[in-house]
């Protein structure tokens, strides 16, 4: 009995001490997150950007968008996205998400863009949702990234699979540039650094301005739309379109806070639309209505999950919205340079071509880097590898509130 005794008095001593031991690890682990984050919130402070204010701020309240009682934009219709799965989706990971060997690319010459393209349009893909848009005689810079990581921190955060296929110093000059929203793989803080003092145009959303001001671009080279709004920029009409999306550079703090868009770009005899970054919406078809055709589509169709389609098109809802807005050609937006979602790389560039051979949609797949005019177009080559992916039927992406416009093709199974 007396060993018994002494056999819970050690049992009882060896709890707290097993509970001190635990507190340790949890009070260093504690300390080594809040380094990191200290270190993380320090070195992309600038980067975060900056809140709008005064009469910026007034403005973004008069805006139809504008959802007042929660001060935020909102969406055209509820976001239903399942977070827990969409994160837990990591288990179900293709083993392609990152390429294993260097991407095809074409290497920009600068000489190409001293001679106008002789139909009028040229559009160069330089990866992800990066184009150079020739249009008229006017040049449109979209969502311009060259930085090595799209991130806050230098250290950390998704990396490119290729460097940039053209210096920022070579392009020609842009007329316009054009910034869908300010999530980091749209807008780059050390790209607008390096561009602010460029004699162009900078058209973005409402709010988007005060991240650029606050690094050093000229107030007078802004111009902030909302949805509808337009701007002639020398002559180009660029008018901010609908999407269906959200905002936010701080990690889930004040997303909303700026609005995002998609843009439709109006020349002379041409018109091109920039979808940004968007779930499938009924008010898709309405921009076509009023701004289409467009001899050219540039719409996001990668990196995107089946548990938040409300925020990404998907392959076959990109090739549905290129049919609403009344596109001609399409090239598809979004992919190709960063993994930002659990598909095999090259899934959704395979998945759009099977969906736009079935809807009888004429689609271009331009290699990183290569210039292609929309009405002379080049015979399709495959110049990616042949992965295994899923297809619609095994990972259907479907946004929430949209069966009036999908159509019989394009419910989830």
């Amino acid at each position: 009995m007396n060993y018994q005794l002494a056999d819970v008095a050690q049992v009882s001593m060896r709890k707290p001490r097993r509970r001190r031991w635990l507190a340790r690890i949890a009070g260093s682990l504690g300390a080594l997150v809040a380094v990191f984050a200290t270190v993380a919130i320090a070195s992309g402070w600038r980067a975060f950007g900056k809140r709008p204010s005064g009469a910026r701020r007034a403005r973004m309240e008069r805006s139809p968008q504008w959802q007042r009682d929660a001060g935020k934009f909102r969406n055209p219709e509820p976001m239903e996205n399942d977070m827990v799965r969409a994160i837990l989706g990591i288990f179900g990971a293709s083993p392609f998400t990152t390429p294993s060997a260097p991407v095809p690319t074409a290497q920009v010459d600068p000489k190409l863009f001293r001679v106008s393209p002789a139909t009028g349009l040229r559009v160069t893909w330089l990866g992800h949702s990066t184009f150079l848009v020739e249009i008229d005689g006017h040049r449109v810079l979209v969502d311009p990234v060259w930085s090595p990581r799209i991130s806050p921190m230098s250290f950390g955060g998704p990396k490119r699979w290729y460097g940039p296929l053209i210096a920022l110093g070579d392009l020609p000059p842009p007329d316009a540039v054009v910034i869908s929203h300010d999530h980091y793989d749209h807008l780059d803080y050390p790209t607008i650094v390096a561009m602010k003092d460029w004699n162009t145009t900078f058209v973005v959303p409402l709010g988007i301005g005060a991240h650029l001001e606050y690094w050093g671009v000229p107030a007078a080279h802004i111009v902030e739309l909302d949805w509808w709004e337009r701007a002639s920029v020398r002559g180009l009409e660029i008018v901010a379109t609908p999407a269906r999306h959200i905002s936010g550079r701080t990690f889930g703090i004040g997303d909303a806070g700026t609005l995002w868009s998609g843009f439709a770009m109006i020349g002379r005899e041409h018109r091109a639309y920039y979808s940004g970054d968007t779930g499938l919406f009924p008010g898709i078809k309405e921009i076509g209505d009023r701004l289409g055709p467009f001899d050219v589509t540039m719409i996001e169709a990668g990196e995107y999950g089946r548990w938040w389609s409300d925020w990404h098109l998907g392959p076959e809802q990109a090739v549905l919205a290129h049919q609403l807005v009344r596109g001609r050609v399409f090239i598809a937006a979004h992919w190709g340079l960063f993994t930002l979602a659990y598909h095999a790389w090259t899934e959704p560039i395979d998945r759009v071509l099977a969906a736009a051979a079935k809807s009888g949609v004429t689609a271009a797949a331009p290699k990183p880097g290569q210039s292609i005019e929309p009405q002379a177009l080049p015979s399709l080559e495959r110049w990616w590898p042949q992965l295994p992916g899923k297809s619609f039927e095994e990972d259907p992406i479907v946004s929430s509130h949209t069966d009036s416009i999908r159509g019989n093709q394009f419910k989830s199974p």
